[in-house]
């Protein structure tokens, strides 16, 4: 249910009264949710300003500011504000001037500025005794009509001066400008468009009330340019419900280099980014490492954007980085569209695009004919004194004489010749100059000219189909200031639809270079640049009292998971490992590993697909790769062992393993088909071996077919294999039987 401002009386009862503190309250924040709505916040839709703006103008109309006039300190225009219309802080009202004359800010400025208004880069204007302003010709578009009675004016807030309740001028500005608020409960938020465009449907719509605009309204127009990505259906479901987003992006173009290198420029950035945080953020990018494919940026701005941007080298994929630039910075941005107005009854709500420019074109209707009936009664009022005139110039013997002779000539001219009052004042408010201009020709034609004026305007009045034509012819003059083929009107913005940016591969932002991780039995781990000779141990230097537990080929794009006794998973990123001089960090220090807990297992996370866990407990199950890793440091819970066991073991699964090895401390060997092992993410699986004394010793999966082979002894580098593994085939949970001859004593696979 709407409140009517009438509700609460400018000037309530003074005095201590008994209420309710509730119903006080709510009463009390009501009056300030509804002034900071109607009065500070919300655009209204007829000329999409809000107070501060149109007072803004309209002092500077006053003060003559014209664009033809020369510039005026903004102090003097900031205090005839807030001293006459706005009492509010000088400060603020100084900031929205300024952002009238922001070109960056505004695509069609309302002040034209001298001095400093600051600049794209987010630099503040200097203070408003060193600026100087005058208002545009987007301004006097804006206010034409106001002299001739196209809208209503209203006292002050102290009644000495008068003020327009809004501008009346055939300027699109709520759309054109746009406009941003928050007010108590709701917000507005109306991206700049074409004032072109805005004016040919507007056009369309006096012809046709449900034309629509969007075969006119391509989307929005930044002053900064760049480019609106969105599909065309976005954008028309957006333009219908009035809320929705626009995904811009910044202008940006491969430029090739001799032999073979390349790099990027920025020419035009997204809307409302400040180029210098900008140049911040991207900066912060390439020293987090959180974007390694980009080596530089550089700015290399005058009047015109231009940021330089670097490759790391030559084989960086453009796509990929401009991908990943667009993800990680503000090259792309949302643009709100929350197109909450206040229609012409001061009621804010959402408006379509269609709503609003219909409100604009109806509120154009009425400016017309208050501006026709002002001109009729001015038209009158002339062809009264004309008519005046006249007789007085057909008996200007007469009416010599009777002001020569005569005591009181205004009654006796009044009688004589049946002049009215006003008639009767001008004749004898004549000074005698002014005689030889009463020519009857002259005043016949003035006459035959303003009665055929005020014919045609009577008929306007008259016609709807007049006034639409009248009211077309209007819009077309300004349209014709602001088209395409000039400066101001060229569109800025690009539509043009583009995919959403891609998720960047690891690989992609990473240079794929061979290392060497190695963890030592303390933890400690590092990675050698390169594929160095495991074999070779004069080259894996640990150490006093530690030594090697696991070491690896890898590459600097590899996940690396790491396996704890205590069933937790932990990623490392191969590329973020200490390097190879030296012993190396401690893992503890890279992921929440507690220093009594040890590593069961350190692997490539693409080594597998799946992988086979099991506890000493002998209980197990298969799990995805992709289910383990892990995007803390904290790492992720996978095997939950019951109280007593620990997590042992940690195998690849390889494609066509269909059987599953299982051998324990008991030295009794059991192979069961790996169907019968289920697949989890989590839990504490299920019984792989039975066993009387102690526990689960190693566990593998393998090719039934192909046999089980192992390493002999003694460093003679020979293999052994079984080939017949009938024996020992058996159901999951068996307790197994006595391995083949000759496998190893510490019943390792």
């Amino acid at each position: 249910m709407a409140t009517d401002l009438t509700d609460f009386p400018d000037n309530p009862p003074v005095g201590v009264f008994d209420a309710p503190f509730d119903s006080a309250l709510s009463e009390r924040y009501l009056v300030y949710a509804l002034s900071t709505i109607t009065a500070r916040s919300l655009p209204d839709v007829r000329d999409g300003l809000k107070p501060v703006h149109r007072r803004l103008l309209w002092a500077m109309r006053l003060l003559r500011l014209d664009p033809s006039q020369g510039y005026k300190k903004c102090a003097r225009v900031v205090g005839d504000v807030i001293g006459k219309y706005h009492p509010h802080g000088d400060q603020s009202v100084y900031d929205a001037m300024v952002r009238l004359a922001q070109t960056f800010s505004l695509r069609y400025p309302l002040v034209d500025g001298q001095g400093n208004f600051g600049n794209i880069d987010g630099d503040n204007a200097a203070a408003y005794r060193y600026t100087e302003a005058r208002l545009t010709q987007v301004a006097i578009d804006l206010m034409d009509g106001l002299d001739e009675d196209a809208t209503e004016f209203r006292p002050t807030y102290n009644g000495e001066e008068q003020e327009p309740e809004l501008f009346p001028g055939a300027f699109p500005n709520l759309l054109a400008n746009g406009a941003s608020g928050i007010a108590v409960g709701m917000a507005t938020s109306v991206p700049p468009h074409n004032a072109a465009e805005l004016l040919d449907a507007a056009i369309a719509l006096v012809d046709d009330p449900a034309a629509d605009p969007l075969a006119y309204v391509k989307g929005p127009d930044f002053p900064t340019g760049g480019m609106v990505v969105d599909a065309p259906a976005i954008i028309r479901e957006a333009y219908t419900t009035g809320r929705g987003a626009f995904r811009v992006r910044a202008a940006i173009e491969k430029v090739s280099e001799k032999g073979g290198g390349w790099h990027l420029i920025v020419s035009e950035i997204p809307y409302g980014v400040a180029k210098g945080k900008l140049i911040e953020q991207l900066a912060a990018l390439i020293e987090d490492k959180k974007l390694p494919i980009l080596a530089d940026v550089r700015d290399e701005s005058d009047e015109k954007i231009r940021i330089v941007l670097e490759p790391r080298s030559r084989t960086v994929d453009a796509g990929v980085l401009m991908d990943g630039l667009f993800r990680l910075s503000d090259l792309e941005t949302r643009v709100p569209l929350n197109l909450n107005v206040l229609d012409k009854d001061r009621t804010p709500r959402v408006m379509s695009l269609h709503e609003a420019l219909s409100a604009w074109v109806a509120h154009q209707f009425v400016v017309l004919r208050r501006r026709t009936e002002h001109r009729l009664g001015k038209i009158a009022d002339r062809l009264e004194l004309v008519g005046g005139y006249i007789i007085a110039f057909l008996n200007l013997d007469r009416v010599i004489e009777i002001i020569r002779t005569e005591d009181e000539p205004k009654a006796v001219m009044i009688a004589e010749f049946q002049l009215t009052d006003r008639q009767a004042e001008a004749i004898l408010n004549m000074r005698l100059r002014s005689l030889r201009k009463l020519e009857e020709m002259e005043l016949t034609r003035e006459r035959d000219a303003l009665e055929k004026e005020q014919a045609t305007l009577t008929a306007l009045l008259a016609s709807e189909q007049k006034q639409r034509t009248r009211l077309k012819k209007d819009f077309a003059k300004v349209r014709d200031r602001y088209g395409a083929e000039t400066a101001l009107g060229a569109r800025r913005t690009r539509i043009e639809e583009r995919a959403a940016a891609r998720d960047i591969p690891l690989e992609a932002m990473i240079e794929r270079e061979p290392v060497t991780v190695i963890l030592s039995q303390r933890g400690w781990i590092r990675a050698m640049k390169g594929h160095v000779d495991l074999s070779a141990q004069e080259t894996l230097k640990f150490k006093e009292g530690d030594g090697p537990a696991f070491a690896f080929h890898a590459h600097t794009t590899d996940k690396l998971l790491l396996a704890a006794a205590n069933g937790r998973f932990y990623t490392l990123a191969a590329d973020k490992l200490p390097g190879g001089r030296g012993f190396g960090e401690p893992v503890g220090a890279t992921i929440d590993l507690d220093g009594g807990t040890g590593v069961v297992a350190l692997l490539r996370a693409g080594a597998a697909d799946k992988l086979l866990v099991a506890a000493s407990d002998g209980r197990g199950f298969i799990v995805p790769t992709a289910e383990v890793l892990a995007e803390t440091r904290k790492g992720k819970t996978v095997m939950t062992p019951r109280t007593g066991a620990k997590l042992t073991v940690v195998r690849a699964v390889a494609p066509g393993d269909d059987y599953v090895a299982v051998i324990g401390d008991n030295r009794k060997l059991a192979i069961f088909p790996l169907a019968e092992l289920p697949e989890m993410t989590r839990g504490q699986g299920v019984q792989l071996q039975r066993y009387r004394d102690g526990g689960l010793a190693d566990a593998r999966t393998l090719v039934f077919a192909d046999g089980l082979s192992w390493a002999m002894g003694g460093g003679s580098g020979r293999t052994r294999v079984e080939a017949d593994l009938t024996p020992w085939r058996t159901a999951r949970g068996a307790a197994g039987r006595m391995p083949p001859t000759g496998f190893p004593r510490d019943n390792r696979f």
